[in-house]
C-alpha cells in the first residue's frame, strides 16, 4: 500500500514539475504578470478547445437581412484609457469590433488573436477594447496598468478604452448600451455574456454580428464578416 502511495506521489510531482516548466517556457518572455495569469496563458488554448468542442459560449448572431429599424453607432463617443475622447464616427469607412476584456480571464490569450485580425485588415478593421472588472472582478488593474500589460504580453497597439461596465445596470457604458438596445441597434438585445463578447459594426456603424467569448477571432466566422 505505502508503495503505491510513493508512486502516486511520485507521478504527481512529475506532472507538476512538467506543468511548471511548460508555463515558465510559455511566458518566458513575459513581464509583470501575476501567477495566475501565466497559468491562464499558458492553459488558454486547452481552454479554448473545450470550449469549442462542447460549444459554450462560442455560437454567432448575424443581423437579419434588411435591419429595417438599424441605427448607426457613430454618433457616439467613448473614453480613451489615455483619457482623451474618440468618436466612433472617426472609424467611418471601416469595420468596427467592440470587445469586453479582462486581463484575469481564461479567454485573455484573445488579446493576441485580436491584434493579428487588426494587423489582417488595417484598411478594413478596427478593433477596440473595453476593459472591465464586471465578471468576477477579473479586470482590476488602473487604466495604465491595462495598456502596460496588454502591450508587453500580447503586444496589442489597437485602441483600449478607459476602463469601464458592460453590463447592464446605471453604470452601463453608452456604446454597450446602444449595442444591446434593438430599438437602436436593430435587432440586438444579447448582452455580454462573459468577457470577451464580440460586436462587429460595418463601415455606416449598423451592428452586423455578434460573436460570444468562445468564438476565435481569428476563426473562419469572424474573418469572413470583416472581408464581406
Amino acid at each position: 500500500m505505502y508503495n503505491r502511495i510513493w508512486k502516486i506521489f511520485g507521478w504527481g510531482i512529475a506532472v507538476f514539475a512538467l506543468f511548471s516548466t511548460y508555463v515558465w517556457v510559455v511566458n518566458r518572455n513575459t513581464r509583470d504578470m501575476t501567477t495566475r495569469q501565466k497559468i491562464l496563458r499558458a492553459m488558454y488554448p486547452v481552454f479554448t478547445g473545450i470550449q469549442r468542442l462542447t460549444g459554450a459560449q462560442a455560437k454567432t448572431y448575424v443581423a437579419p437581412k434588411g435591419q429595417a429599424n438599424a441605427g448607426s453607432i457613430h454618433a457616439l463617443t467613448f473614453q480613451m484609457n489615455d483619457g482623451t475622447e474618440k468618436s466612433l464616427d472617426a472609424y467611418r469607412g471601416k469595420k468596427i469590433l467592440i470587445v469586453d476584456t479582462a486581463s484575469d480571464c481564461g479567454y485573455t490569450g484573445q488579446y493576441q488573436q485580436l491584434q493579428a485580425l487588426q494587423d489582417k485588415y488595417p484598411d478594413k478593421l478596427v478593433v477596440i477594447g473595453f476593459p472591465a472588472n464586471d465578471f468576477k472582478e477579473q479586470e482590476k488593474g488602473t487604466d495604465a496598468e491595462i495598456a502596460s500589460f496588454c502591450k508587453l504580453n500580447y503586444g496589442v497597439r489597437f485602441p483600449l478604452a478607459s476602463k469601464s461596465s458592460v453590463v447592464k445596470g446605471s453604470a452601463q457604458h453608452p456604446v454597450f448600451q446602444w449595442l444591446i438596445d434593438s430599438s437602436r441597434n436593430g435587432w440586438n438585445t444579447r448582452p455580454p455574456a462573459w468577457n470577451f463578447m464580440k460586436y462587429l459594426l460595418d463601415e455606416e456603424g449598423r451592428l452586423v454580428g455578434v460573436f460570444e467569448p468562445a468564438v476565435n477571432p481569428m476563426g473562419e466566422a469572424l474573418r469572413e464578416m470583416v472581408q464581406s
